[in-house]
């Protein structure tokens, strides 16, 4: 696909490489997204990478959009260029039902076992294409085949914060308590929002992050050292 663009309102525009959620488009997002922040226009605000598309947001009192796309046309001539590499995290999850209320649904779907389910939910180095929805909720894909579910019909009024779910091919940590309609697998401790940190959301869109099962006992003394303010999420970070 040719790259398009389209206007948000009167002070953004959307670049859309493609319709498809994959990583080789989500690359070339990625690259315009560094190269703009390595070498920002004048007036450029800020730009926000999802999954295929990258908003570009200026101030229209320093430039113009036939000015800032101009821009933005030329940063693309290199754009392509491998973006590098995001942080990788390693989160701890507890996959208990009393924490992942679809376990037992998964258990009599997929035939499995919770150590099974479990296995296959930790099997793979996900990616952060994007973050949305609410500060913090990264999109992570891509989930193993065997765990893709469609949304749920009815979404929960109340997912409780830090809740591991899944949905389509994606995987998340809600970083906060609210509505939701992915399927809940368990819970991890480690809060993605932390207003008192100088970084509050811990996920950036391009991080990667290997999932960890702890059993009961660690998922509680991790999430108590958490809310005492004696847990450094720098911990989580892969040498």
């Amino acid at each position: 696909m040719e790259v398009r663009f389209t206007s948000c309102g009167d002070t953004a525009f959307n670049v859309e490489f493609g319709e498809t959620i994959d990583r080789a488009t989500n690359a070339r997002v990625m690259a315009l997204h560094a190269r703009l922040k390595a070498a920002p226009p004048p007036g450029l605000v800020e730009t926000v990478p999802t999954f295929r598309s990258l908003l570009v947001v200026y101030d229209p009192v320093t430039t113009s959009r036939c000015e800032m796309q101009a821009a933005v046309e030329a940063a693309l001539a290199g754009s392509d260029a491998a973006p590098e590499e995001g942080r990788l995290w390693r989160l701890p999850v507890c996959y208990d039902p009393d924490l992942g209320p679809d376990l037992a649904e998964l258990y009599d779907t997929l035939g499995l076992t919770a150590e099974q389910v479990a296995a296959l939910h930790g099997s793979v180095e996900y990616f952060v294409y994007m973050l949305g929805f609410m500060p913090g909720f990264g999109y992570m894909g891509d989930l193993p085949a065997e765990l893709e579910r469609p949304r749920r019909t009815e979404p929960r009024v109340r997912v409780p914060a830090g809740s591991v779910a899944i949905a389509g091919r994606l995987t998340t940590v809600y970083p906060w308590e609210s509505p939701g309609g992915w399927h809940l697998i368990g819970r991890c401790p480690v809060p993605l929002y932390d207003g008192d940190r100088p970084d509050p959301v811990l996920l950036a869109a391009g991080d990667r992050v290997r999932f960890e099962a702890v059993d009961r006992a660690a998922f509680d003394a991790i999430a108590e050292a958490a809310n005492a303010g004696r847990f450094d999420p720098a911990s989580l970070r892969a040498a």
